[in-house]
């Protein structure tokens, strides 16, 4: 599964299998052109959401079955981790170390070893060793409280905040910036990211709005959350969607134009006095017209209104077919290789190829020397 393309194309990382964001991580590696290997449980994982080979995620590496337990498993881990660059794993805080393939054991085999790991609550802490998922983490974070409706409960962000956004995406800036350092001390070093860090990371701009009193510890009373009338969604005449943004003063002009309304109905764009009437009055405007008619009538326009589309329909929506944003491999609809390179272009992602690599044929791949 090993590419020569990519701006990653050389690099070695070794993967421990795990759930959520340490495998994203590991996937989007391998999109960028590095060759990794991913050790596996000889049993398979801890939750089964269908059949391993059907994953997507787990495209662009192999797999090796490894029981951990066993001192075999131990060594030819250590084994690796002398071989590799990068090393990712996203166990609970604690349980490498009791396995013997932690931090220390690692690094002491290879002292230029990015040693990268993710958790939920981190690696230290009165709650670094209790379970959770990425609604827990996010929502001890302050960002939860903020997504939904006023009247409704908190609206879980599917799993993108804490799990990707918040997680491998964090563990990545992480892992790719201790390899420039390494790059200059010819040192590795471990990388501790956390959920609870990056949903905090992720939520800077709403902290900074609050510090200036800009934010209200309210859904749906701000600018930014379904408060204002003019960055919401709005259902349309055949109960399909669509999003408005039309958050500048000639956006929110081109979408009165759009939409017929004389902007005197209203006053001020951002008086929240007005607000409530501009709701209803955008309510039920949107509700005339179906959402492709008003995507054709918006469609070129600087009203920032667009449709609301489901996974299926958003592969063929003609701006992102004609990026490319998704491909089609082996039947299943999954996202392109992102970001662009213009010198080293990442390789279109290959099937999920489930066949385990023998040990021999990983050591032999991965034999000692640059």
């Amino acid at each position: 599964m090993t590419t020569d393309t990519g701006p990653l194309a050389g690099l070695r990382v070794l993967e421990l299998a795990g759930l959520g964001p340490a495998p994203h991580a590991a996937m989007v590696l391998a999109d960028l052109g590095a060759d990794v290997i991913r050790v596996d449980r000889p049993k398979g994982r801890a939750l089964e959401l269908g059949n391993p080979g059907d994953d997507a995620v787990l495209r662009g590496r192999r797999s090796i079955p490894v029981d951990l337990k066993e001192p075999g498993g131990r060594a030819l881990v250590l084994d690796l981790a002398e071989r590799a660059d990068v090393m990712i794993e996203g166990l609970r805080p604690g349980v490498v170390e009791r396995l013997g393939v932690g931090p220390r054991e690692c690094l002491e085999r290879n002292p230029r070893l990015v040693f990268g790991r993710i958790t939920g609550w981190g690696q230290d802490g009165p709650w670094a060793r209790d379970v959770g998922h990425d609604i827990n983490y996010v929502g001890l974070t302050g960002a939860l409280h903020a997504m939904g409706r006023a009247s409704q409960p908190p609206a879980p962000p599917l799993n993108l905040v804490g799990d990707f956004g918040g997680g491998s995406m964090l563990l990545l800036v992480g892992v790719l910036a201790a390899l420039w350092e390494r790059s200059l001390s010819g040192r590795g070093q471990v990388v501790d990211a956390a959920m609870v860090d990056g949903a905090a990371l992720l939520s800077q701009m709403t902290l900074a709005l609050r510090g200036m009193g800009e934010w209200h510890d309210q859904r749906q009373a701000n600018l930014l959350d379904g408060g204002a009338p003019f960055y919401d969604t709005y259902a349309c005449a055949d109960q399909r969607y669509v999003a408005v943004g039309a958050l500048e003063p000639q956006f929110f002009s081109a979408l009165l134009d759009g939409l017929g309304i004389d902007a005197r109905e209203f006053g001020k764009q951002h008086d929240r006095a007005c607000w409530p009437v501009m709701r209803r009055r955008f309510t039920a405007t949107f509700a005339t017209r179906t959402r492709e008619e008003w995507a054709a009538r918006f469609a070129g326009t600087d009203a920032c209104v667009t449709p609301v589309l489901t996974f299926a329909e958003a592969a063929g929506h003609p701006q992102l077919a004609a990026r490319g944003t998704y491909v089609e491999v082996d039947g299943v609809v999954q996202a392109a290789p992102a970001p662009r390179f213009s010198r080293t272009p990442n390789a279109p992602p290959a099937p999920v190829d489930s066949r385990a690599l023998s040990t021999e044929e990983i050591l032999a791949r991965w034999a000692r020397g640059r």
